[in-house]
């Protein structure tokens, strides 16, 4: 079985058009080496962002028949962001498939999030044009369904802890963990100040009256370098 085949067996879509699944694959790196006439997949990529928008706006609006915009919108950011397009390309292992020039090779490209990301985007891009809607949004729903399940209660919940954990747990198992990185002030007022990290890395820091403010502020400083809260969100406990 080609690699080609192995992809679409894996997306459960045979191609009409093989040429637009090709171009989906093609990092835009390619369009800078030496005599590379082939389409890069950026304009499938911006499509893509379109028809993933319009499905998940859809389902989440039949979902949630009592949730209010801002709601609706939130709840879509956390399905959409970089990180999780990106796992769902890990996952389907969209990576070994793609054509990349030879500095994005040296330098692990077919690992990278925002790669990754991109490559999702521009596949359902070509599955929208090769197979329509039905089939682009069967796609999104069927990879996306246990993350739409997560979100099956109230939208309106505020509760960064719980967001952070909802969006870093999207096709993975390591759960964010917290730490009080320092204490400052008497017995009576004590400030703690915590960090939440994710698989190593730190994501934001917060600060609080108590240790459970301090995590809640950190979730929060996190989902706001992740892309889901404004800088202006307000902090809550969770």
């Amino acid at each position: 079985m080609s690699d080609l085949a192995r992809l679409q067996d894996e997306i459960q879509y045979t191609f009409r058009d093989e040429r637009l699944l090709r171009t989906a694959l093609t990092h835009p790196s390619v369009a800078y080496e030496p005599d590379q006439t082939n389409d890069t997949n950026q304009r499938l990529e911006f499509l893509g962002d379109a028809v993933l928008q319009l499905v998940l706006s859809h389902a989440l609006y039949v979902r949630h028949p009592n949730a209010a915009e801002g709601d609706l919108t939130k709840a879509r950011a956390r399905l959409v962001n970089r990180r999780s397009l990106a796992e769902q390309g890990r996952h389907m292992e969209l990576g070994r498939y793609l054509t990349l020039g030879r500095g994005e090779e040296l330098h692990a490209g077919r690992e990278r999030i925002s790669t990754l990301a991109d490559a999702f985007e521009a596949l359902l891009g070509a599955l929208f044009i090769d197979g329509g809607y039905a089939v682009a949004e069967e796609f999104v729903l069927r990879r996306l369904a246990p993350t739409l399940d997560m979100l099956s209660g109230p939208l309106h919940a505020d509760n960064p802890k719980g967001e952070l954990q909802e969006m870093l747990q999207t096709g993975a198992e390591t759960p964010p963990q917290y730490r009080i990185e320092h204490t400052s002030g008497p017995d009576h007022n004590m400030v703690f100040e915590c960090a939440v990290y994710h698989r190593g890395v730190e994501l934001g820091r917060g600060i609080g009256k108590s240790k459970k403010e301090a995590e809640s502020q950190a979730a929060s400083a996190a989902l706001r370098f992740l892309g889901q809260q404004p800088d202006s969100a307000a902090s809550a406990s969770d």
